[in-house]
């Protein structure tokens, strides 16, 4: 009897979904934290990354709530990264002219040249995974893990409205 050959399946094919998403941020991470490292910004902590990304996207200033809820700490953590932040030069904390109960954090000139240096390592990721991978597929991975935002938004939405 003739054997036929076959392709195996790619190495990724039977990893789970939450252990591929890791590596993949890991990819992103990695790449950033060299990039900043290189350029002599070493010392921001682990989620730091996320904090000065997220506030050179955002237009407008960032209400320090809404930087806890995101990074789904405790507010004693998230206290504490900002702290770290602000000291180490990264972002600045002032109280909310418009609610004075409440404290925004901006980056600094030190933290948005941090955020340049991250974007422009997180573009290098991109192109080095659009030379191999189409539009489409580039697309269709964007669909997935918006749907599985959209369901973990939804579960503490639940959670919140049981609560």
């Amino acid at each position: 009897m003739r054997r036929m050959n076959t392709v195996p399946a790619p190495r990724h094919h039977d990893i789970v979904m939450p252990a591929l998403l890791r590596h993949a941020r890991t990819t992103y991470g990695g790449a950033m934290r060299r990039a900043l490292d290189r350029a002599g910004f070493d010392d921001i902590p682990a989620n730091g990354l996320y904090v000065i990304g997220g506030l050179a996207l955002g237009a407008e200033d960032v209400p320090l709530s809404a930087l806890i809820q995101d990074l789904r700490i405790s507010k004693q953590a998230a206290g504490q990264l900002v702290d770290t932040l602000v000291m180490r030069g990264y972002l600045e904390r002032q109280t909310d002219p418009d609610d004075r109960r409440r404290l925004v954090v901006r980056l600094t000139e030190r933290g948005a040249e941090a955020a340049a240096i991250q974007g422009r390592a997180r573009d290098a990721v991109d192109a080095k995974l659009a030379a191999r991978v189409s539009a489409a597929d580039i697309a269709a991975a964007r669909r997935v893990l918006s749907a599985l935002i959209d369901i973990a938004i939804e579960a503490r939405e639940k959670a919140a409205s049981s609560t």
